[in-house]
């Protein structure tokens, strides 16, 4: 707490409310003098940290321990000794995808050896065959391996449009989206397709995020109580789950990437596939039980309930990703 001296005046510097105690009733700003000492200001720091962290720990602890316990003592008004909702969520969230950009995966070099790998494995099965094979024939097998989605040239398709038969010709949509699924191929390499799709992917997932999580309250509204629970007990409820999903997500990375220093082949690597296996388990069944504490309804109506919004959610998240998935393929630039 602080210890410093009450100013004598009683209007507050923040509201001008009058301030007949310590505190100001309306807005909350403490009555001292606003000029302080260099020692008040480490001490004041020193309090701020050590409570700020307390809240920090205590948080984390019950959200990845304790389902839904967050949640019931936020709605109770118990909210000083826990970090507010929105601001844990934001939190996790930049540190997330700040790790992430600090530490982006090697997707890349991994095609790239996979590439050279199955390019190895077929130069030597050509070497073996090259002597029943002509030099047309070793060219056309290599320009078949690499054409990953066998799409037609837009000269093919432009010839089918004109002359073709009408069940072979295209719509309007049709055409569009195969114009820019050829200009994409044409343009890039299958490994640089999916190294600049994961790239946006992690880019978008704030945004992806955000977009799911009202959607992921409304469902919650749908299957509950409308006169018990108001859509912001369930945003509440949604904010904390999502929270938990990306810490978890960000304790795996991190492990991970510590792994990795150790190398591939290293014994350490069976320790991040562990850890994976039961955060991956964890995040999977922690739904049920945080469900079944915060609406206090039967383990199986909770089950059957936590089932139904999985498929639902699951189903959802699938179709926003379709979407993004063309999205980002159709703007590749």
């Amino acid at each position: 707490m602080s210890h410093s001296k009450i100013r004598e005046d009683k209007t507050c510097l923040n509201c001008r409310h009058v301030v007949e105690q310590k505190f100001c009733p309306n807005c909350g700003q403490e009555n001292s003098d606003s000029r302080k000492t260099f020692h008040h200001l480490f001490i004041h720091f020193f309090e701020d940290l050590t409570h700020y962290e307390n809240a920090f720990w205590k948080t984390i602890k019950n959200l990845l321990f304790k389902p839904s316990n967050l949640t019931k003592e936020y709605l109770s008004g118990k909210r000083l000794s826990y970090l507010a909702p929105v601001r844990l969520y934001i939190f996790i969230s930049f540190i997330t995808f700040l790790l992430i950009a600090l530490f982006p995966s090697n997707i890349g070099e991994e095609l790239t050896k996979n590439d050279k790998e199955i390019t190895s494995n077929f130069e030597k099965a050509v070497k073996e065959e090259k002597k029943s094979w002509d030099e047309k024939s070793y060219l056309k097998a290599k320009t078949l391996d690499k054409s990953y989605f066998q799409l037609k040239s837009m000269k093919e398709i432009d010839s089918i449009q004109k002359y073709g038969k009408e069940s072979e010709k295209l719509n309007a949509t049709s055409y569009w989206f195969y114009e820019k699924a050829t200009h994409v191929t044409e343009k890039y390499t299958k490994k640089e397709i999916i190294v600049k799709f994961i790239e946006a992917f992690f880019h978008n997932l704030p945004k992806i995020l955000f977009i799911i999580m009202p959607f992921f309250a409304f469902f919650l509204w749908l299957f509950h109580n409308k006169k018990r629970w108001y859509y912001f007990d369930h945003g509440i409820f949604t904010l904390h789950y999502f929270s938990f999903l990306l810490l978890i997500f960000l304790i795996m990375f991190i492990i991970d990437r510590l792994i990795g220093l150790f190398g591939e082949d290293s014994p350490m690597s069976y320790i991040s596939g562990l850890t994976t296996f039961a955060g991956s388990i964890w995040m999977c069944y922690y739904f049920y039980p945080a469900h079944h504490r915060f609406y206090g309804e039967s383990r199986i109506v909770s089950f059957v309930k936590s089932f139904l919004l999985f498929i639902i959610n699951s189903l959802f998240i699938i179709f926003l990703l379709t979407l993004y998935v063309l999205y980002t393929f159709i703007n590749l630039h």
